[in-house]
C-alpha cells in the first residue's frame, strides 16, 4: 500500500466517523474541498461509492460500512503500535554498563541497584569491578565510579556519595607492645601494612591532614596487600598499623579487635561520583538511574 492510499483511507475513516466534511476537515487540519477531493479520489480507485452527501447529513453506504469494519480496527491496531513505539522511547530500559572498585559497588551502587530494579525489568546493569582506573570511552562503558578528587575535568560527575574517611589503626596487642603514635612524624618507628595501588603499582602514600598541616607519608613493615581487606586482617593479628577507609574497619573497631589512633589527623574528603561522557546524550534508563543514585545529604 502507498503512503498516499493510507491518508486516504484515514481521511474517509474521519468524515465516516464525524458525519460532517466540515467537522472533519477541522479534525484533520485541511480544507473541505481538499478533503472532499480526497475522498474522490479514493472512491474513483476503488470503483465503489463510499459516502452518501445531502445537505444534511454524510452516512457511509453499503460498501462504506464494509470498508469500516475492516478498516477501524486495523488503523487502531496501527495507532495502539505506534503509541508502544513511543513508550519504548521514555519507557526506562537497555542495558547501563559501569566500572567501579569493589568498595564503591558494594557501599554505594549495590543497596541503590537492589531498591530499584525490582521495579524496571527491563533495565539491566552490568557492573564491573576494577581496582584500576579504566578508560570508559575506549572501554565502552556508560559511566564510572570513582572518588570525587580524581575524576578527569572533562566528565560530568554527580555526587554520589557521602564524605569519605581514612583511618589508622592497630591491634591492642601491637599497640602495647609498640606505643601509640601522636603525630604522623611516630609512624617512622612503627611497623606499617602498606597497601599497593593497582593504578600506578606504587605504595599509597598515607594521607593525614591536620590544621592546615598535610603530610603524605611513605611508611615502612613487613607486609604488603593490593587489598585492603587483607591489610586490615594484617593488622588485626598483630603486624603493623593500618590506613584504610574507616568503614573497612568499623565492626574491628566496635568490638575491640582494632584501636584507631591518629584520628585527628583524619579528615573528611570527597566521597564517590558517578562520572560518565559531557557529550553522552542520556537515554531514559541511565536517567533513572543516575537520579536514584544521586546523593541527597
Amino acid at each position: 500500500m502507498r503512503r498516499e492510499e493510507l491518508v486516504d483511507l484515514n481521511a474517509f475513516l474521519v468524515v465516516a466517523e464525524e458525519r460532517s466534511f466540515t467537522r472533519a476537515a477541522a479534525r484533520l487540519g485541511t480544507s473541505q474541498s481538499a478533503l472532499s477531493h480526497t475522498i474522490r479520489r479514493l472512491e474513483a480507485r476503488l470503483g465503489v461509492r463510499l459516502l452518501t452527501r445531502t445537505t444534511r447529513r454524510v452516512a457511509p453506504t453499503e460498501a462504506g460500512e464494509q470498508l469500516l469494519k475492516t478498516l477501524g480496527p486495523a488503523l487502531d491496531n496501527i495507532a495502539a503500535e505506534l503509541s508502544s513505539l513511543s513508550e519504548l522511547r521514555v519507557k526506562p530500559a537497555g542495558t547501563i554498563r559501569i566500572t567501579a572498585t569493589e568498595h564503591a559497588a558494594g557501599t554505594v551502587l549495590w543497596p541503590v541497584l537492589a531498591r530499584l530494579l525490582p521495579d524496571y525489568p527491563d533495565v539491566h546493569v552490568e557492573l564491573a569491578i576494577e581496582s584500576g582506573f579504566t578508560d570508559i570511552v575506549a572501554q565502552r562503558f556508560d559511566a564510572g565510579v570513582r572518588l570525587g578528587e580524581s575524576i578527569a575535568r572533562d566528565m560530568v560527575a554527580v555526587r554520589i556519595g557521602p564524605d569519605l574517611r581514612m583511618a589508622v589503626v592497630g591491634s591492642p596487642a601491637y599497640l602495647a607492645r609498640r606505643g601509640r603514635p601522636h603525630t604522623p612524624r611516630d609512624l617512622a618507628r612503627h611497623q606499617c601494612i602498606n597497601l599497593r595501588l593497582p593504578t600506578a603499582g606504587g605504595l599509597y602514600a598515607w594521607e593525614l591532614e591536620k590544621g592546615g598541616r598535610e603530610h603524605r607519608m611513605r611508611v615502612e613493615g613487613q607486609l604488603a596487600f593490593n587489598n585492603a581487606i587483607m591489610v586490615v586482617r594484617a593488622a588485626v593479628a598483630g603486624f603493623g598499623l593500618a590506613c584504610v577507609l574507616e568503614d573497612h574497619v568499623e565492626v574491628q573497631v566496635a568490638d575491640g579487635s582494632l584501636v584507631r589512633v591518629l584520628e585527628d589527623w583524619c579528615p573528611a574528603f570527597a566521597g564517590y561520583h558517578l562520572y560518565y561522557p559531557s557529550r553522552r546524550q542520556p537515554s531514559a534508563a541511565f536517567s533513572l538511574l543516575v537520579d536514584a543514585l544521586r546523593y541527597r545529604s
